[in-house]
């Protein structure tokens, strides 16, 4: 061996300890050799001494056997390898003590250079290797109590968050049901001020100055435009609480998309914006709730109107595959950045926050329109470039399904029934007077 071993040796008799040192040093095992005579001196070079690579222990000793000794070695957690030495006829002795957690044993009467060397080498190599594994063992089971503790840590947190999360549920709850009744509370007065404000400006409600017809005018357009807000916080609590029906019928598209762009025609026009209309649909009929659609169309045509300073607004209108239409809103506004893409349909959540923002808004306008397309079945997309404008996609179901409808089961198959003659009627009708891709520029 190559390393300095430190060896203990435990004899009584001086002959068999001259002996073990010769048969270690013939064997070439460099070492540091320490030799005591009785059990107790053993003991107290064990413990109070760094650690040794091995020891040799006769078992006859003059003050304790060496099963005591190995006991008394194990007690006091002194985990050295021992080689016992026997005598004649003491080979079932050395058995218990190896059962007792003795390295190995050897017969005084075999006592070679060879043989001590070759214990040596593979008690030390067996003990180190043990050591090893209690080492490792040792580690896995601080492993396995920190996982334990982290896991009893994470599952304290997972259960604090759950009861978070129900908290939350609640709050957002009663947000939703205050937002509601405030909301339509607020309508009734809000209704009232605008009726009584378009009664004034009526010409047989007697003559107005300039002045008192514009403020009249002022209070018209902002209670309309107060009344517009409280309308989309009441959609969004009712979307919310998914208490918001879908009342489909069947109706013609073209006219719906036609009507809604005139009523949006003086904002663009108060701005100096062009606003097009181009529809290129075989069938104009569709299966849907016109209410929702008039809806998603002015809230992107006000959007547009709103971030576009110059140029023009464009609505397409035309079929895509898998019997679906699309609805496009195309504009020459300031655009969005890409990081802003991806928040734009969050709930109160508008491109500048801050209070001295340049664009009003509650945030809802494009959260109410991805709601209400994902209940009609359909999907929205967006795509936008700074100062070069933005394009809004929705493509809808041209007829949507009988789970969206939210109605009673009763009325159901009527209905279903109903809408397929409907369809077939209105189908052979357009075939007939030949409708061919419709394209209006307005």
């Amino acid at each position: 061996m190559e390393e300095k071993l430190k060896i203990l040796v435990v004899d009584d008799d001086e002959v068999d300890r001259i002996a073990v040192r010769r048969a270690l040093t013939k064997a070439g095992v460099e070492m540091e050799l320490s030799e005591v005579g009785d059990g107790k001196s053993a003991i107290a070079l064990l413990n109070n001494a760094t650690s040794y690579d091995c020891v040799f222990l006769d078992y006859r000793l003059p003050d304790q056997d060496g099963l005591s000794l190995l006991q008394n070695l194990r007690s006091n957690n002194i985990r050295v390898p021992v080689v016992v030495l026997t005598g004649q006829g003491d080979d079932q002795i050395a058995v218990e003590l190896m059962k007792a957690g003795a390295s190995d044993y050897l017969s005084k009467s075999r006592l070679s250079s060879e043989i001590l060397g070759q214990i040596l080498r593979n008690t030390i190599r067996v003990h180190r290797a043990e050591m090893q594994v209690a080492l490792a063992n040792q580690q896995l089971r601080e492993s396995n109590s920190l996982l334990i503790r982290k896991n009893q840590e994470l599952e304290a947190q997972r259960r604090h968050i759950e009861l978070q999360n129900l908290k939350l549920i609640e709050a957002s709850r009663l947000k939703s049901q205050f937002l509601a009744t405030m909301s339509h509370e607020l309508r009734t007065p809000m209704n009232a001020i605008i009726g009584f404000s378009q009664l004034l400006l009526r010409p047989k409600c007697g003559e107005l100055t300039d002045k008192q017809q514009d403020m009249i005018q002022r209070i018209f357009n902002n209670g309309k435009h107060l009344l517009m807000l409280l309308n989309e916080v009441l959609d969004f609590s009712k979307l919310e609480a998914g208490r918001l029906d879908l009342k489909p019928e069947i109706f013609d598209l073209s006219k719906l998309v036609n009507a809604t762009v005139q009523e949006m025609r003086s904002l663009a026009e108060e701005k100096n914006l062009s606003l097009l209309i181009q529809i290129e649909l075989q069938n104009l009929v569709v299966f849907n709730d016109p209410t929702r659609i008039r809806q998603i169309l002015t809230n992107l045509l006000s959007n547009a109107i709103k971030f576009t300073e110059s140029g023009s607004i464009a609505v397409e209108l035309k079929e895509v595959p898998g019997n679906q239409v699309e609805i496009a809103v195309c504009d020459t506004g300031i655009g969005i950045a890409p990081a802003d893409l991806e928040n734009i349909f969050e709930a109160f959540r508008q491109v500048d926050q801050s209070t001295t923002r340049k664009y009003p808004g509650t945030g809802l306008g494009l959260p109410i329109i991805k709601a209400l397309v994902q209940m009609m079945g359909g999907n929205i997309t967006v795509e936008s470039q700074l100062g070069q404008g933005s394009v809004f996609r929705i493509q809808l179901p041209r007829q949507i399904s009988s789970s969206m409808q939210h109605g009673a089961d009763g009325a159901s198959n009527t209905h279903a029934s109903a809408k397929k003659s409907f369809w077939k009627q209105e189908n052979s009708r357009f075939a007939q007077e030949g409708l061919q891709n419709k394209s209006r520029d307005r």
